[in-house]
């Protein structure tokens, strides 16, 4: 049975830089209030939960209603699930006037098939758009690319024969992305994003820290009495570690004084009350 929708994760690169590459590289963190305003402003009845923070190239895709966003200094992305992104030049054209930039740029790669697509408007006007499974192209649109004619020559994949394409379209989408965005994605700089869910779900719960437990004196003692017998007399321990070593012990000596005052009080308020007790009782 012939599929007639090709759902797929689908990138939306929003570009007024000019060079976008230099602001990816510098791994600017994402912002949690730009994606929040910018998805109020899409539809003001979604229940906007925050997900989380993480880099938007070493991350999972995201699921229905799910979406990763970020503002850098001339460059936005937007990544979303798309249920149907046979042709990019319509597909969730809500999202791409989403935000006003020079070149936007789009990018998508399917959920349960070879699907891929890429597409490049300038300003609304669109200059490409391409998308295929290697045995069916859906959409072209524009004139191709000069990136694209080792592809199109056959020269990136082992051919097939018959009606197939002679390249795999992910392959020709993440060339695209190289030379759009001048910076490769998958092994690049980590790409900061925030994630949202627009479908109630609560904000995941993260667990505090455990408090880690202070050293007694004899622990750290021990543990320099264990570096100096790894040394001789014409070695000496790195600065660093040894500053490391004269906190710890002053953190421990710090926490055993505080011990030992705790335990006096305690005492002295004891005989304080026998002693009280006793003159209570005298005339007995």
């Amino acid at each position: 049975m012939e599929t007639t929708s090709y759902p797929a994760v689908v990138t939306f690169w929003f570009v007024t830089a000019a060079d976008p590459a230099e602001v990816l590289r510098a791994e600017p963190k994402a912002d949690r209030g730009f994606g929040r305003k910018l998805l109020s402003q899409l539809n003001p009845a979604w229940p906007i939960t925050p997900i989380g923070q993480f880099p938007l190239n070493r991350s999972s895709k995201p699921g229905r209603d799910e979406f990763y966003i970020a503002g850098y200094p001339g460059v936005a992305v937007v990544q979303t699930f798309v249920e149907d992104a046979a042709k990019l030049s319509e597909t969730a054209s809500y999202l791409r006037g989403a935000l006003a930039a020079a070149d936007t740029y789009l990018f998508a790669e399917g959920t349960d098939s070879g699907y891929a697509g890429m597409a490049h408007f300038v300003g609304d006007e669109l200059r490409r758009s391409l998308t295929a499974t290697r045995e069916k192209v859906l959409e072209d649109a524009g004139l191709p690319e000069p990136f694209e004619a080792p592809f199109w020559a056959g020269e990136t994949a082992e051919q097939l024969g018959g009606i197939t394409l002679p390249f795999e379209p992910k392959e020709l989408v993440r060339e695209a992305q190289r030379q759009w965005l001048g910076i490769e994605l998958a092994d690049g700089p980590d790409v900061h994003v925030v994630g949202y869910a627009v479908d109630g779900r609560p904000e995941p719960k993260i667990a505090a820290p455990e408090k880690p437990r202070a050293k007694s004196v004899g622990e750290v003692a021990a543990k320099f009495a264990e570096k100096d017998a790894a040394y001789d007399d014409y070695e000496l321990a790195e600065a660093d570690e040894a500053g490391d070593e004269f906190a710890e012990l002053a953190d421990a000596s710090v926490a055993a004084a505080r011990r030992v005052r705790r335990s006096l009080r305690r005492k002295v308020s004891l005989i304080r009350a026998a002693i009280r007790e006793r003159i209570r009782h005298a005339d007995r």
